[in-house]
């Protein structure tokens, strides 16, 4: 029985992916968001969720002692983050999330909590389960387990030709450096970056233009996700399978 942990599960890609996920009854399925799973949800045999915030070490460490210790896990996907909009503008602007990501606009306290969540969060959370992803590594070596760390084209230096998204931009970069890391420390484990394209999220108050839906995206991911491994570790993919420049 694979056993796999989805973060992010409450919405948006992470949903989709547990949707995706939960429909084949074999899976064992752990879930993580800052917030409970939708009411409306209909229940799920085999799927265990905690709601925490992964900024909080101890939250974690306690969490994957009463779940995941001496548990083998197959496969994260991590969807765990946010945009890095500044708030006092974004309600001024719902529909406009350019104008609440400018140089101008930016402050600190945005910046840090984008980096704490999306970089540091993804540090502490990786960590944490890192011995789960080794005992699996060791129990089957013919097929490492995988991390599938949803970031984004945004956090690609080479890409970068329109500037502003300061927090986003950052704090992605920072997350793409971080898993690059985990990819050396832990050859055992395929450490992968996925930008899942423009997807339509909670993460801003409007749909950007271009926006894809959720499930749209997961649809194109789902079909990567077999064919992973070792030879992809470290490497950063759109969700066609392109691998994308640093």
């Amino acid at each position: 029985m694979p056993v796999i942990l989805i973060t992010g599960a409450a919405a948006g890609l992470g949903e989709a992916f547990f949707n995706a996920f939960a429909s084949d009854p074999s899976n064992e399925i752990f879930t993580l968001d800052r917030l409970p799973l939708p009411a409306s949800r209909p229940p799920v045999n085999r799927v265990t969720h905690q709601a925490l915030d992964v900024r909080s070490e101890s939250d974690l460490a306690t969490w994957y002692s009463n779940h995941l210790k001496d548990k083998p896990l197959d496969l994260v996907i991590h969807s765990a983050g946010i945009r890095g909009l500044v708030p006092d503008v974004e309600r001024k602007h719902p529909d406009d999330v350019a104008a609440c990501e400018t140089m101008q606009v930016m402050d600190s306290a945005t910046m840090m909590r984008t980096f704490e969540i999306n970089a540091l969060g993804t540090f502490n959370l990786l960590r944490t389960i890192l011995p789960s992803l080794t005992l699996a590594a060791r129990r089957n070596a013919d097929r490492p387990p995988r991390v599938i760390v949803m970031t984004s084209r945004m956090g690609s230096i080479a890409a970068n030709v329109a500037g502003s998204a300061y927090a986003y931009r950052a704090s992605k970069a920072a997350l793409n450096a971080i898993v690059k890391s985990f990819s050396i420390d832990v050859p055992d484990v395929a450490w992968i970056l996925v930008h899942p394209g423009r997807v339509e999220t909670k993460l801003v108050k409007c749909k950007e233009d271009g926006a894809i839906s959720a499930d749209a995206s997961v649809e194109a991911l789902m079909k990567l996700l077999p064919g992973f491994g070792k030879e992809n570790s470290g490497k950063f993919y759109d969700r066609f399978g392109t691998e994308i420049p640093w």
